[in-house]
């Protein structure tokens, strides 16, 4: 018996801090782990780039609201459900997800959560357990499941390395060099194949 294993962001929907950065102007807050290995240093430097542009979760969720889930996201979220057991798994916060897990049909997230004041400050992030991929997919095997995870940055592959099939999706070149012992799709119709090779 399998379970699926995914990442969010750039796989299902697009990069939210990304856009965030694109809406804002401001360019700093566009790096994300595909640049930064150390999510916490890299939470750390965005917290303090919303500090010096007074940005508040409402200026964050607003951009949210704009967007929408990536071209066959929806219907790959179905077939995904459909075939076996399915989870994304991903470092983003409840706060930012919940309107695109919505367009999504809202299948399992696992992800962090956002400290904010009452001024609407983001004050702290609050991870749900150190390297909370990699430990889904022991806590999936541990219940005698096999797992096949994707994603396309660096904080998937402690995921990736778990698991009993990892492929990098969509990844950007630095971390294909990085990681090339990972198989490489670029679109969901090949990734679909790969998947149905392994678990079918």
């Amino acid at each position: 018996m399998w379970v699926i294993c995914a990442d969010l962001e750039g796989v299902f929907v697009p990069e939210i801090w990304v856009n965030v950065a694109k809406k804002t102007g401001i360019e700093k807050l566009k790096l994300t782990t595909r640049d930064i290995k150390d999510y916490d240093e890299l939470m750390t430097y965005r917290m303090r780039i919303l500090d010096e542009n007074n940005l508040k979760i409402k200026d964050i969720q607003t951009v949210i609201a704009s967007l929408k889930p990536l071209e066959g996201a929806l219907d790959f979220v179905r077939w995904l459900r459909e075939i076996t057991r399915f989870a994304i798994v991903s470092d983003t916060f409840i706060e930012f997800a919940q309107p695109l897990m919505n367009q999504l049909e809202n299948p399992l997230l696992l992800c962090h959560s956002l400290e904010i004041d009452e001024t609407g400050r983001v004050i702290n992030y609050i991870l749900r357990q150190p390297d909370p991929k990699r430990k889904t997919v022991e806590a999936f095997q541990s219940l005698q499941y096999k797992v096949l995870a994707f994603g396309d940055s660096y904080n998937d592959i402690s995921m990736l390395k778990a698991a009993d099939i990892g492929i990098l999706y969509c990844p950007p070149n630095n971390v294909i060099a990085d990681y090339p012992e990972f198989p490489v799709v670029r679109n969901i119709q090949d990734l679909k194949n790969l998947i149905k090779q392994h678990i079918f």
